[in-house]
């Protein structure tokens, strides 16, 4: 939003002795942010002069010696500009004068001195889109009643101030002069004057002769004037600098005015070609393919999302966008339909993306004020009736479906100080409310702030507390920490805990991004679900919330290993994303992503499945779930891991996660992935935990191996050497498979470590023993089984 200085005076006196710098850093000091805050022509040492004598250069064929009187001397100059001529007044910049192109020396020119530059608008700075023809192709002609000697600048109209503003996008009433004069009216305590509507009708009724049909909920206000005998010439010079000003070009005194209006009241409007346009005008949604040519000159093809005005044969404008072209206001035009409405503010964001983003769709997305709606028209028909002897027709067509009530919120100053964390009396929360412009009643216990309708972006009791902390100033809140009662809850505890035991195993963790291309939604997992898309991302890679975690690390894999770190020890927990029975839903997760060299202490390994697993094993068993999990490597697994060297997790009989190697068809590098639904492990959380004493007794270590058939698992031979090892074996461990030369290659040998223990007593060898055999005999007896001896 551009905030011409000159424009906003016109309702509300700003200080004099204040620079555009500090008007523009106490908007930022309220929430406004700026980008720049400048004077509109940054130029010096300009005056307006007269040419009295030009005569061409004796050596150049496009070249003019002139002699130009400035006011207190007749200064030399040469110019190239072909409409240079005795008796115009122009533009000079004298010896030291500074433009955006450079600084102006006097010097010599082929021989002739030369002592300043007569100058076009384009080489003041002003940008070509606002520059006619003229203009362009040489110097500017002022006035013949310029004064020479005087400013030029501000003979133009153009010494203005202009701030970039940019707006937060709850703010849709600052992009308007007049919200903007209300901002800087709460700041300053300045009074918002109120605007000229006045204009005289004639004795006649637009409702006798024009009418409206709605025919969409996607249009709850539209208004309808018409004025006649309208003359199309070029607007005053203060309407065009305003404009300039705010960055939209100058056309004629009818189509300024339209904007000028949409400046000042943030109402966007519409002007159609009476005679064009017939009798009727209706609003509807477009039909599926249904084609208009804009003012633009497109053809464009539109669907049902898409609102268009149309009269009774075709359709002649896309509502809150652009108009058509078969009712466009022309040179010749003599009387106009003037639209003034509000339309669906979603409808008008995707059609302006579709087709233009515009001043008028971006006003249109953001909200409008209905009242603002009924202004804008009584403002344009006066400013139709002074600058283009408009008569004006009696009567409006109205359609009105809004609300226009404002709304009153009851709120205690006590509150307003306990969330602002300060001290703001009763009077001075008052005295804010009021330069804001809302109405207050005081009820002693509390107060009830009328807030009007142009401030769409106010509706509940903490949006009031914000308005007062904003005008206070948050410069003159002390910092102060919070000061509350906080208890972590248990599932947030256990993450913390997951987070401090990842950590000290020497994993990194990550915080990746949600959002992930739609085509690895439905990746690393075989649940069932709908997945949520953006209906607007910002990128394709960037559409769809993501489901497993594994989708992020996986990109963080390939962003490191793009730039040779292959390296990877990373872990997240996050959210998963998904839609059920028509419900959105989430739930945490956790996932580990592993490869290259494991680095804990001073060691590293390479990683391969046996790493990764036995982090998960021990972090399970440090959680508490010994004994209550598995791993089942015979049920089906995702496309993306490798079927050898995978397996679901399965925990207390339910199927939690998942565990391995990712096929060589995802990545030709051995990558090594884990991911468990954190929400549904922590549901199996152990209420109570029990504690063993460290044992009395010692401990007697076998070591057996076993050769069996490459499809027996590890899992199955454990259960049955836990089966025959009784109580007294305490723990079972797997520490080395061989696959190798010395045995069968349908073969391969799994070696154990077990562990024995009797809590009440010191075991002998010859018990062990029996129970060792045992335990081989069973093996041996279920899998056909050899001991491997060496």
């Amino acid at each position: 939003m551009l905030l011409s200085r000159k424009f906003v005076s016109e309702y509300v006196d700003l200080p004099e002795d204040l620079s555009i710098k500090q008007i523009a850093d106490d908007m930022t000091s309220v929430g406004n942010e700026y980008d720049s805050a400048q004077k509109l022509i940054n130029c010096t040492n300009l005056t307006v002069g007269e040419v009295i004598e030009c005569e061409m250069h004796p050596d150049s064929d496009h070249l003019h010696c002139c002699k130009v009187n400035v006011g207190d001397e007749i200064l030399d100059i040469v110019c190239g500009a072909p409409n240079v001529r005795k008796g115009l007044k122009v533009i000079v910049a004298l010896d030291g004068a500074k433009l955006p192109g450079g600084e102006i020396k006097k010097g010599m020119i082929r021989g002739q001195v030369s002592n300043g530059m007569l100058c076009s608008k384009a080489e003041l700075g002003i940008d070509n889109k606002f520059l006619e023809a003229k203009d362009k192709e040489g110097i500017h002609e002022l006035p013949s009643d310029a004064i020479v000697g005087s400013d030029p600048i501000k003979l133009l109209g153009l010494d203005d101030e202009v701030i970039d503003f940019e707006l937060t996008s709850n703010r849709g009433d600052l992009l308007s002069i007049l919200g903007m004069a209300y901002e800087l009216g709460a700041i300053y305590r300045k009074n918002v004057k109120d605007m000229d509507l006045s204009y005289v009708e004639n004795n006649e009724d637009i409702n006798n002769e024009f009418k409206i049909d709605i025919q969409t909920e996607d249009c709850t206000l539209f208004l309808a004037k018409k004025v006649k005998n309208i003359t199309i010439k070029e607007s005053p010079d203060f309407i065009k600098s305003r404009l300039i000003a705010s960055g939209i070009r100058p056309i004629n005194n009818v189509v300024d005015i339209s904007n000028y209006v949409m400046l000042e009241t943030g109402q966007p409007l519409h002007f159609y070609d009476s005679l064009s346009l017939g009798n009727t005008l209706i609003v509807r949604n477009a039909n599926e393919g249904e084609t208009l040519t804009t003012l633009d000159g497109i053809l464009r093809t539109l669907n049902i999302e898409d609102i268009v005005i149309s009269n009774e044969r075709e359709s002649v404008g896309l509502a809150g966008v652009m108009g058509g072209l078969s009712t466009e206001v022309e040179d010749n035009t003599k009387e106009i339909i003037i639209e003034s409405a509000i339309f669906n503010s979603i409808k008008i964001r995707k059609t302006s993306k579709k087709i233009l983003r515009s001043e008028a769709s971006n006003r249109f997305e953001k909200g409008l004020d209905p009242k603002r709606t009924y202004m804008a028209i009584d403002r344009c028909c006066n400013l139709l009736e002074k600058y283009a002897d408009a008569t004006i027709v009696g009567g409006m067509v109205i359609y009105d479906n809004e609300k226009k009530e404002d709304k009153s919120i009851d709120i205690k100053v006590e509150k307003i100080n306990k969330v602002l964390g300060v001290n703001v009396t009763k009077e001075e929360t008052i005295e804010i409310f009021e330069a804001l412009g809302f109405k207050v009643f005081d009820n002693n216990d509390y107060l009830t702030v009328v807030v009007p309708s142009r401030r769409l972006d106010i509706k509940i009791t903490e949006d009031l507390i914000e308005e007062v902390g904003r005008i206070y100033g948050m410069d003159k809140i002390e910092g102060k920490l919070p000061v509350f009662e906080s208890k972590l809850t248990k599932n947030n505890n256990i993450k913390r805990v997951i987070r401090n035991w990842l950590v000290d195993k020497g994993l990194n963790e990550t915080l990746s991004y949600s959002l992930i291309p739609i085509e690895d939604v439905h990746k690393y997992t075989l649940d069932e679900f709908e997945s949520i898309s953006l209906a607007d991302p910002m990128s394709e890679d960037r559409n769809t919330l993501r489901y497993s975690l594994l989708s992020s690390l996986k990109q963080i894999y390939d962003y490191n290993n793009a730039r040779n770190n292959s390296d990877i020890s990373i872990f997240e927990i996050g959210k998963s994303f998904y839609k059920e029975n028509g419900e959105y839903k989430e739930s945490n997760h956790l996932a580990i992503l592993m490869s290259g060299d494991y680095y804990l202490d001073i060691k590293n390994t390479s990683v391969d499945f046996y790493v990764i697993k036995g982090i998960v094993e021990e972090l399970l068993d440090y959680l508490g779930y010994t004994g209550r999990y598995s791993f089942d490597a015979n049920s089906l697994l995702p496309n993306e891991f490798h079927p050898g060297q995978s397996a679901n997790i399965i925990v207390q009989g339910e199927k939690l996660g998942i565990i391995g190697k990712l096929h060589p068809n995802v990545s030709k590098k051995d990558i090594f992935v884990f991911e468990i639904n954190l929400d549904k492990l922590l549901n199996l959380y152990p209420t109570k935990m029990t504690y063993k004493d460290i044992p009395k007794y010692p401990s007697i270590v076998k070591d057996v191996a076993f050769i069996i058939d490459k499809d027996i698992t590890n899992e199955e031979i454990v259960k049955v050497i836990k089966k025959n090892g009784g109580k007294l074996l305490v723990d079972v461990l797997v520490f080395d498979i061989y696959t190798g030369d010395k045995i069968d290659k349908n073969k391969k040998s799994l070696a154990y470590n077990l562990t024995f223990r009797d809590n009440n007593k010191t075991l002998t060898e010859d018990e062990v023993m029996v129970i060792f055999n045992n335990i081989i005999r069973g093996v041996e007896n279920k899998f056909n089984a050899v001991l491997r001896d060496k």
